[in-house]
């Protein structure tokens, strides 16, 4: 994958796939630290500590479809190449978070990428499950929650298309304010 926008895609569909009805997305940039910091955390059926232990192996899951699920173990492989690591937190009925942590500036740390058009894709695509976007850089913090644009737009669907493009634009605009132009 080239970009931490697509690992966000991926991660996501886990939680989608786990029963999630909330899923909470952050990426902490902590330049003092030297860590770019990305979480998916869900309320989804969550997994026992057995489970826990084989989920990054390749050669591991539960889907029935096909025998490989590859999305933990390349991310995995992309954070530990860039002096990282991933660390799974989950309890049965209480849901999961995967934390995968890079170093910052280290030079194979993939850039952000579309986090905003990845938003608005899961958003779009699942408008029954609730989603929080929080991004935090040097410069500020945006937060974005599908329930308070539920709540805002009364009868229209969050799938309504110009719904999906101003939660597009309104990730976008709030990360180049933070960020300084352009994301990371």
């Amino acid at each position: 994958m080239e970009d931490i926008s697509l690992y966000i895609l991926d991660l996501v569909q886990n939680s989608i796939a786990a029963a999630a009805t909330l899923i909470e997305v952050s990426v902490i940039e902590d330049v003092q630290n030297d860590k770019l910091i990305l979480s998916i955390r869900d309320n989804g059926v969550g997994m026992d500590s057995q489970t826990v232990k084989k989920i990054t192996d390749p050669f591991y899951t539960t889907r029935t479809t096909r025998k490989v699920g590859l999305g933990l173990a390349l991310v995995e492989a992309a954070a530990q190449a860039c002096d990282g690591g991933v660390y799974i937190f989950s309890q049965p009925g209480k849901g999961t978070e995967v934390r995968v942590e890079f170093k910052y500036h280290h030079i194979d740390r993939p850039p952000l990428g579309r986090i905003d058009q990845t938003i608005a894709v899961l958003v779009a695509c699942n408008p029954s499950i609730d989603f929080v976007y929080t991004h935090i850089a040097p410069a500020g913090r945006l937060r974005f929650d599908s329930r308070e644009v539920r709540q805002r737009i009364g009868e229209l669907s969050l799938d309504h298309p110009e719904v999906v493009e101003w939660i597009r634009e309104y990730i976008r605009e709030g990360i180049d304010e933070i960020s300084g132009g352009g994301g990371v």
